[in-house]
């Protein structure tokens, strides 16, 4: 059976699709959970609740994305979804990361 090319989403929606596979845990020293967006590497962060941790969590991604774009970096697929960065100069499209956060 052939593979299906990745589709592609906006910024906000790749953030969605990242939180899909979120992983949290429990702290094993201190009184935190930690959340890890595994499809991101090293992408992670902690809070007091898991609330926190989430929110935490979404700055951490925004984060990596938008450095990750503005290097020129390509960005991972995540569940079968791949961010849309059009042909336009990495500035343009780190300015399209950037109205996405503010969205």
């Amino acid at each position: 059976m052939p593979r299906r090319a990745a589709s592609t989403i906006s910024f906000r929606q790749y953030i969605n699709e990242v939180l899909k596979n979120a992983v949290y845990e429990k702290g094993e020293v201190l009184d935190v959970v930690v959340a890890e967006a595994p499809d991101l590497p090293g992408c992670l962060t902690q809070g007091r609740s898991f609330e926190e941790a989430r929110e935490n969590l979404v700055d951490a991604i925004e984060v990596w994305v938008l450095a990750g774009v503005h290097e020129g970096e390509d960005m991972p697929v995540v569940n079968g979804r791949r961010l849309a960065i059009t042909g336009a100069p990495r500035r343009q499209a780190h300015a399209q990361a950037l109205a996405g956060v503010a969205a």
